[in-house]
């Protein structure tokens, strides 16, 4: 059963099956393990930046495509649900047109952007993809009339997936293990699942005879060519499967934050976050996804607050207060990724499946 689930891609290594479990165990209870604002919002991100870097990687990592659009169709997605939730009658048909109609946009343009770009050598492909992203970054900031601008939009979802509908009263008393049964553990549920089941598509994706031949080109274009493949039209597909998924990623980051602007969805700093997920997960593999957006996710909240601390804890030790100051949190975090990098040259999914 779990092997079909997983498409036949097993985790291969004994530590990596045990940290994957905890991650899925702690992200699929994590109202009630963690309960809290700002615990659960972590764990609703998590779940959105799982789906998102695995959709990058089933490009980057599997089909050997760079990108730098990727944040230009997460936010096609997030942007189709606001504009539906502000200009339709509020309800679940905003919801299913806004991210129906998102990935429908998005794949239209990577199918363009592909079918025009992907002749090209890889960094002009890059390129290409960048000077797209920020001009479509650009255009959402001006057409303030209807994507709010700068300040982005403010929307209504469904009254069922927010904090002031309540359910399950007759049934749980209002409470599960301590938890208010309300719109927001419903919402927090959509997010999971929503991103679940894409993700285990995506495995399926990428376990099939089409994902073979993705590594095959990844690994020599020109053999695979040679062989019968139409190398631009895999990788023009892998391009738009990739970007629709992407765009329904930021769907669900739509549904749980109610608001999107440029700096929430279109930041190129996102892109580089998602970079960075990769890299440290290890390319070319759905479960460095998992692990890399995890602990970057996690990082990203709860260093700053850590390294606060530890300040606090060694305040009568010269020095030390200084460097562990909670302001200099990013400088910790890049040392933390170069360590990463260096320790781990094939993320930490390929360093486990190697076992060295």
């Amino acid at each position: 059963m779990i092997v079909k689930l997983l498409s036949g891609d097993m985790p291969r290594s004994t530590v990596l099956a045990i940290i994957l479990g905890v991650i899925l165990f702690a992200l699929a209870f994590a109202p009630f393990i963690f309960p809290g604002v700002r615990s659960v919002d972590t764990a609703a991100r998590i779940c959105v930046f799982i789906l998102l870097v695995a959709s990058y990687d089933l490009m980057l990592g599997y089909g050997g495509i760079v990108s730098f659009a990727h944040t230009m169709f997460f936010g096609m997605g997030a942007y189709g649900v606001a504009l539906a939730c502000t200009h339709m009658e509020r309800g679940f048909g905003a919801l299913i047109v806004g991210a129906g109609s998102g990935a429908v946009l998005a794949a239209i343009i990577a199918f363009l952007i592909g079918l025009f770009s992907l002749r090209v050598r890889a960094i002009f492909f890059a390129m290409i993809t960048l000077a797209v992203a920020s001009a479509v970054a650009v255009l959402v900031s001006q057409l303030s009339a209807l994507t709010g601008g700068e300040d982005g939009l403010n929307y209504k979802i469904p009254r069922a997936l927010t904090a002031a509908f309540r359910f399950g009263k007759e049934t749980f008393g209002g409470e599960i293990a301590g938890v208010k049964t309300n719109g927001k553990l419903l919402n927090y549920y959509v997010v999971f699942f929503g991103s679940f089941f894409l993700f285990l598509m995506l495995l399926r994706i990428v376990n099939s005879p089409f994902g073979r031949v993705l590594q095959a080109i990844r690994e020599n274009d020109f053999r695979a060519e040679s062989v019968g493949y139409r190398v631009v039209n895999y990788r023009t597909a892998a391009t738009c499967i990739s970007a629709a998924v992407a765009a329904l990623a930021g769907s669900l980051y739509a549904i749980w934050l109610r608001y999107v602007g440029p700096d929430t969805v279109l930041s190129f700093d996102i892109m580089v976050d998602i970079l960075l997920m990769v890299v440290i997960g290890g390319m070319g593999t759905m479960y460095g996804a998992v692990i890399g957006a995890t602990l970057l996710v996690v990082a990203q909240n709860y260093l700053q607050g850590l390294m606060g601390a530890a300040s606090d804890a060694v305040s009568g030790i010269p020095l030390l207060p200084d460097l562990l100051d909670a302001d200099r949190w990013l400088l910790w975090l890049g040392i933390l990724f170069i360590l990463s990098v260096y320790f781990f040259p094939t993320g930490v999914v390929g360093r486990l499946r190697s076992g060295k």
